[in-house]
């Protein structure tokens, strides 16, 4: 029998879950993401959009996607686990901050100030999930020859990528030179200069098996809420009580 496809794209509806969600009291919204580990073909597609929107250096990667090979010899296959920051309502990483540079915002995501911190890297350690990194200035770039009068070589790429400033939190921060966010600890923030806009993270919209659903947990109504009803949730290590916000379906 042929499968019934939906009527809409579930991006249409998780866009207008979205919109809701800030158009109402903004106060009452706890984010919440749901990855179907069954839909994910490990087309790393969520990563690459997060690097662009983002603009993140070589070594700092907010989604990677893991991979496993699970089963036993010889019916085995390999699973591919996307792994933002889980945004923890329990976090660690807040916990250790010895200046409040990070912290959970009244939308419950886990923030970074980057004017504050000072790269000690706590955050990091304290991660069970290793979900940041640290920015050491790195360019790609950085060893590209220079080709003048052409549209490649080194400064040519820089300008059309590298010297773009980022939007991250809703600012345009500076030339990567010695300013933050250099030496500071960096992580998902579930594009929150997206959702202040009205739009879906980045990852979720690039999504080609349509396997990362977004939304706002508090509302009845959104499909993430519906998801979160599933016999098939579960989350990453659940005996470290971290309570994390990022779900899985089996």
């Amino acid at each position: 029998m042929a499968r019934i496809l939906p009527s809409e794209d579930l991006l249409m509806r998780m866009q207008r879950d979205v919109q809701r969600a800030m158009a109402g009291d903004r106060s009452t919204i706890k984010w919440s993401m749901v990855i179907d580990l069954a839909k994910c073909v490990g087309c790393h597609a969520c990563t690459l959009a997060c690097v662009a929107e983002n603009k993140l250096p070589p070594g700092v990667v907010y989604r990677p996607v893991l991979e496993e090979e699970i089963g036993t010899y010889p019916n085995v296959r390999r699973r591919f686990v996307p792994r933002p920051c889980l945004q923890c309502q329990n976090p660690p990483c807040v916990k250790v901050c010895p200046v409040t540079a990070t912290y959970k915002d009244e939308q419950g995501i886990t923030v970074m100030d980057y004017k504050r911190c000072i790269g000690c890297r706590y955050c990091l350690v304290a991660c069970p999930y290793a979900a940041r990194t640290s920015d050491f200035g790195e360019w790609y770039t950085r060893d590209t020859p220079d080709q003048p009068d052409r549209i490649v070589g080194g400064s040519a790429c820089a300008e059309s990528y590298e010297r773009h400033p980022a939007a991250e939190y809703g600012q345009k921060w500076p030339e990567r030179k010695r300013s933050s966010p250099i030496g500071n600890a960096r992580k998902c923030h579930f594009c929150k200069h997206r959702l202040d806009k009205g739009m879906l993270p980045a990852c979720v919209t690039t999504c080609i098996g349509r396997a990362t659903f977004f939304g706002n947990r508090n509302d009845p109504d959104s499909l993430i809420a519906e998801l979160l009803a599933s016999p098939r949730i579960f989350v990453l290590k659940p005996e470290l009580t971290t309570k994390p916000a990022v779900y899985y379906l089996k």
